[in-house]
């Protein structure tokens, strides 16, 4: 975390990756304006917050600015998915559509290292991030396996879908099992939060809906458990696909 608004400017132009940035609502000056005029067009998630949540993140004098640093460095989709191609790769997607829990990512983020997905996609709002927190609770394979941040999950799965690559979402909802998929080809697996599921308009988009059979008496499965279940079918079909 940084702040003051020199400071946030100076770790822009020196090229850190800035996962947010947090501004006063009503911050003013030409020094704020040299910060606006900078952080235009950067695609950087800025948030307009009241005085009082920035006083809560830190005592000091942070002049109505704070920015937090991303402990990786986020990847784009359109640059990762042609390379897996061009490698004669069969591209193994996960994207994770509104999770916010941090411990949940980490496991998550864990499985993918272990199952050799080749990327994690986030969106830019309403999820969680790559920081300290996440890269202990995954082990450490957040700094092994590319996160790429979109402006959307629905962007995202569009061009996966125009990439040929298949996008299976898991829903409690779905009627087919999960294991009734084709894995062997490029997929990409949608994974929503455990409150909301998959949002609706991405389920619609997605081309398959798969649910995991339950025979208990909870309604749905931790969304970590339910992701490593889904991606080891992946390897599974792969494994016995080359025996």
């Amino acid at each position: 975390m940084i702040f003051g608004i020199r400071a946030v400017i100076e770790a822009i132009e020196a090229g850190k990756e800035i996962d947010k940035i947090l501004i006063r609502k009503e911050l003013q000056g030409d020094l704020a304006k040299e910060l606006f005029e900078l952080i235009k067009g950067r695609g950087y998630l800025v948030q307009r917050v009241p005085v009082e949540r920035l006083n809560r993140i830190t005592r000091k004098n942070h002049q109505g600015v704070v920015a937090f640093i991303s402990s990786v460095a986020y990847q784009r989709l359109g640059d990762i998915v042609p390379t897996l191609f061009e490698e004669g790769k069969v591209p193994f997607i996960v994207l994770l559509d509104g999770i916010t829990d941090v411990r949940n990512f980490g496991a998550i983020a864990r499985t993918c290292e272990c199952t050799g997905v080749d990327a994690i996609v986030v969106p830019e709002r309403g999820s969680v991030s790559v920081n300290a927190d996440a890269v202990k609770t995954s082990a450490g394979a957040l700094l092994h396996i590319p996160v790429c941040r979109e402006r959307s999950i629905h962007s995202a799965i569009r061009y996966l879908k125009d990439s040929g690559i298949r996008v299976v979402a898991a829903s409690e909802k779905a009627a087919l099992n999960y294991t009734h998929v084709d894995y062997t080809l490029p997929v990409a697996l949608v994974m929503g939060a455990e409150d909301t599921g998959v949002d609706s308009d991405n389920l619609r988009l997605c081309d398959e809906m798969v649910a995991i059979p339950q025979v208990g008496s909870i309604g749905s499965l931790n969304v970590s458990v339910a992701a490593g279940v889904m991606m080891y079918e992946v390897v599974r079909q792969r494994l016995a696909e080359g025996e």
